[in-house]
């Protein structure tokens, strides 16, 4: 079984040519300030519509985290156990990925991590993943 790609959308376009880049990015609001992810027509926080598209560090933290032991997808069969997380990012928003590049029993909650493009797509697209930073925990 191949594993699923997403299809990119008219709004998440920029998102995903930024990943053939390996560039992570988000929308910033032009009215409020705020970090918007996952992409939006309209800001969560103030409702206004100029949203920019903005490069991301790609650093960030582990708020929370799940060790998936039978795939949540069948797609996923090959790849238990593996992490399923969602992190801080340093920019104010956060993100659902999974974490690679170590056991699951060495991640915890506040661990720094920072982004991967380990996971091509068959178009040149990657998925963005996290990998435990070298600066360790906050």
């Amino acid at each position: 079984m191949t594993r699923f790609e997403p299809k990119p959308t008219a709004l998440s376009e920029p998102f995903w040519e930024g990943t053939s880049e390996r560039e992570l990015r988000f929308q910033r609001c032009g009215g409020c300030g705020a970090a918007v992810w996952y992409p939006r027509l309209r800001c969560p926080s103030c409702l206004g519509d100029d949203l920019r598209w903005t490069r991301s560090s790609g650093q960030g933290s582990v708020y929370t985290f799940n060790v998936m032991r039978r795939p949540g997808n069948p797609m996923m069969a090959d790849e238990v156990p593996y992490v399923v997380a969602i992190i801080d990012l340093d920019e104010g928003y956060r993100m659902l990925t999974n974490i690679t590049g170590c056991a699951p029993e060495a991640i915890e909650c506040g661990q720094r991590v920072e982004v991967a493009w380990d996971v091509e797509l068959s178009d040149g697209r990657r998925l963005p993943t996290f990998v435990p930073s070298p600066a360790g925990s906050t």
